[in-house]
């Protein structure tokens, strides 16, 4: 599994890193995403700022950290029968979707955090959203690629719109719901997601 620090952990060192993102969730919810800083999660974990910057580069890499863990202790994607294929994807929307929508000021935060212009922000978004891809298209079953980048596409600018509070995560999922059934799946086989997030240059 891809760490979602800037370095390897294990051990008391994982704790560590535990520690800190259990701050920046309480933090969050004191204080706002505005006001939080490294610096301020790191006092509340009890560690220093040198040690809270060995890990995380920013406060979004910290609340991005945040949703790639919440990402990971979901269950596995368990598909039903190949007719339910709008009900499936709205099951599946409406999963990940409480990880972004559980309390409004830490979807705020995860809104903002997941625009943000940082390298390691960069590198979570893009495991973030190849993570999201892969349980969509499972969810939808085999499909072409236009119908998975579609479907893929939907959730991202739902999601956007849901997080600036625009559309809500329930009526999120019904719409995408909808747009599966669209879809009309084509292929003998899973596909693999394109990789989420802009291209970098080495």
């Amino acid at each position: 599994m891809m760490e979602p620090v800037r370095r390897i952990v294990d051990g008391r060192r994982a704790g560590t890193v535990q520690g800190l993102m259990d701050a920046a969730v309480e933090e969050v919810r004191a204080v706002g995403f505005p006001e939080m800083s490294v610096r301020s999660v790191a006092k509340r974990a009890g560690v220093s700022p040198a040690t809270a910057y060995t890990y995380f580069a920013s406060k979004e890499h910290l609340i991005c950290a945040v949703v790639w863990q919440k990402l990971q202790e979901l269950p596995e994607h368990r598909p039903g029968d190949p007719g339910a294929k709008g009900r499936d994807i709205a099951g599946t929307v409406r999963t990940v979707a409480r990880v972004f929508s559980e309390e409004p000021e830490m979807t705020r935060a995860y809104t903002t955090a997941l625009l943000a212009d940082d390298p390691e922000v960069n590198r979570l978004r893009d495991q973030i959203g190849m993570e999201i891809a892969t349980r969509l298209t499972h969810a939808l079953g085999p499909a072409d690629r236009p119908a998975a980048d579609g479907i893929t596409m939907a959730f991202v600018g739902g999601m956007l719109l849901a997080g600036m509070g625009y559309l809500s995560f329930e009526d999120l999922a019904d719409r995408l719901a909808a747009i599966a059934e669209m879809f009309q799946a084509v292929g003998a086989g899973p596909i693999t997601p394109a990789r989420s997030g802009r291209q970098h240059r080495n």
